[in-house]
């Protein structure tokens, strides 16, 4: 196993330490490490030693929080995938639907155990940090951005002009 390989599968085992399934943590691993613009679902199945299924479920639960996006590939019938330069960005965001998702239980379980339960005041709680990170993250997102628009160089690391 190359460097590169050995520290990918490290990646993706701490990706999925923090709460990733196992083939979503590799996949994700390996776009990151991955040296070309694009790759296709098979390539991944092929570098990852993987069933093409399993690598299907993992682009589309990637996809489904920004970490993953299918980009043109003119001459090519494949889709061809990578990780967006936004992709943390946007797994951070109000554009995050997981996050909206959380939200919305949390209301709907105050509604259903009442807002003066136990149950009531966690979920609460839940709705109420959630609410406070959307208000807050927009700010912090932008002052990431701005600290990488300032170096000339662009999160692919081409320079700007």
């Amino acid at each position: 196993m190359t460097g590169h390989a050995e520290a990918a599968e490290r990646l993706a085992l701490t990706l999925t330490r923090g709460g990733l399934q196992r083939m979503t943590a590799r996949v994700l691993a390996m776009l990151l490490f991955s040296d070309q613009d694009t790759i296709t679902a098979g390539e991944l199945a092929e570098l990852l030693g993987a069933a093409p299924g399993s690598v299907s479920t993992a682009i589309k639960g990637l996809a489904s929080v920004g970490l993953i996006e299918k980009v043109p590939a003119p001459g090519s019938r494949r889709e061809h995938f990578r990780f967006p330069d936004d992709g943390w960005a946007t797994l951070m965001s109000e554009q995050n639907a997981v996050v909206r998702q959380m939200r919305a239980a949390a209301e709907a379980g105050i509604a259903a155990a009442g807002e003066d339960s136990a149950a009531g005041r966690r979920l609460a709680d839940m709705r109420d940090f959630y609410a406070h990170l959307m208000r807050e993250l927009p700010a912090v997102i932008d002052r990431w951005r701005d600290g990488a628009a300032g170096t000339g160089v662009d999160r692919r690391g081409t320079t700007r002009p």
